[in-house]
C-alpha cells in the first residue's frame, strides 16, 4: 500500500510538473526538456559503464565534454529564441557543439589512461540516441508551422501541440497495452528484453491509442489537425514508442540493472519515462517536416 501511494503521489507530481513545462512559455519548454535531455544522459552513461568497463576509462576531458556537447546541442536546436546579450542561444549553441565535440575525441585521445575508439563510439550513440530527439522536440515547440488542419484550410499550429499529443499518445498506447495484456494476454512479444510484454497487449494498446486519436480527431481535433494527422501521429507514438520501450529494456537487460536511475520514487529513472519518446519524437519530426508543413 506505502509503494502504491507513492507512485501515485510521484506520478501527480510528474504529470504537474510535465504539463506546466509543456504549456506555460516557450521558455519553460525549453528547460524541462534541457533537463530531462541533460539527466537522460547521464542515466545512459551509468547504463553504459556497466554494459562495458572499458567505459570506465575514458579520460576526464571526454567525461566533462560529452554531456557539454549534449547541452550545447540542446541549446542549438533553440534557433534565435532566448537571445543571451544580444546573441541568439541557437547561435552560441551551435558554435559551443562543435568546440566541444572537437575537445571530445582529442581529450580521449591524448589523455585517456587505455584509448579505445569504442568509448567515443557509446558517447556518439548517446548523443544521437538521448540529445538529439529532446532537441527535435524542442525545435517543434519553438518554431510555430502552418499545417493543413481541414481539407483546404491553412492555419498555424501551437508549438506545443504536437510534443503534448506525442506523449499523450505514448501514455494511451502503454497503458492500454498493460490492461489489454492484463486481461488476454498470453503470448510473448520479446520475451528475452521484456518478459512481461505480450503481443496481444502490445497490439491491443497501439489499435486503442490510434482508435482514441481518430476518434477525437473526428469529432473535436479538425480544427487543430486534419483527422489523417492525428492517426499518422498516434501510429507514430504507438509503433516507434514501443521499439523506443523495447530498446531501452534491452539496454538495462545488458547491464543488469533494473532502473535506469532513481529519480522518481516507484517509477524509475529518466530514460524509464521517456524511452518510448526518443524514438517517436524522430520520426513525428520528420512527419511533420515532410507532410504537415504547408
Amino acid at each position: 500500500m506505502k509503494t502504491f501511494f507513492t507512485r501515485t503521489a510521484s506520478a501527480l507530481v510528474f504529470v504537474a510538473v510535465m504539463l506546466g513545462g509543456i504549456l506555460y512559455t516557450e521558455f519553460t519548454f525549453f528547460l524541462l526538456f534541457f533537463l530531462i535531455g541533460f539527466f537522460a544522459f547521464q542515466e545512459y552513461f551509468k547504463l553504459i559503464r556497466h554494459i562495458d568497463a572499458d567505459y570506465n576509462s575514458i579520460s576526464p576531458v571526454h567525461k566533462i565534454s560529452a554531456p557539454l556537447a549534449g547541452a550545447a546541442i540542446l541549446c542549438a536546436f533553440t534557433g534565435n529564441s532566448f537571445p543571451v546579450l544580444g546573441v541568439p542561444l541557437g547561435l552560441i549553441g551551435w558554435w559551443a557543439t562543435v568546440i566541444f565535440l572537437l575537445v571530445m575525441p582529442l581529450g580521449e585521445i591524448l589523455f585517456s589512461k587505455d584509448f579505445y575508439l569504442k568509448n567515443l563510439g557509446y558517447s556518439a550513440i548517446g548523443l544521437l540516441y538521448v540529445i538529439i530527439p529532446f532537441g527535435l522536440l524542442i525545435h517543434l515547440r519553438l518554431n510555430a508551422i502552418n499545417i493543413t488542419y481541414t481539407p483546404g484550410n491553412v492555419g498555424t499550429a501551437p508549438g506545443w501541440l504536437i510534443p503534448l499529443l506525442l506523449i499523450i499518445f505514448i501514455w494511451i498506447n502503454d497503458t492500454m497495452a498493460y490492461i489489454v495484456g492484463s486481461l488476454i494476454g498470453k503470448t510473448p512479444f520479446a520475451p528475452t528484453i521484456s518478459p512481461k510484454k505480450t503481443i496481444e497487449g502490445t497490439v491491443g494498446g497501439m489499435v486503442l491509442a490510434v482508435a482514441t486519436a481518430a476518434i477525437y480527431g473526428h469529432f473535436w481535433g479538425s480544427s487543430y489537425l486534419s483527422l489523417q494527422h492525428w492517426i499518422v501521429l498516434a501510429s507514430i507514438a504507438a509503433i516507434f514508442g514501443t521499439i523506443g520501450d523495447l530498446i531501452e529494456s534491452k539496454l538495462k537487460r545488458m547491464a543488469g540493472v533494473k532502473d535506469s536511475g532513481n529519480i522518481m520514487p516507484g517509477h524509475g529513472g529518466f530514460l524509464d519515462r521517456f524511452d518510448s519518446l526518443l524514438l517517436a519524437a524522430p520520426f513525428a519530426w520528420i512527419y511533420v517536416q515532410s507532410f504537415m508543413i504547408y
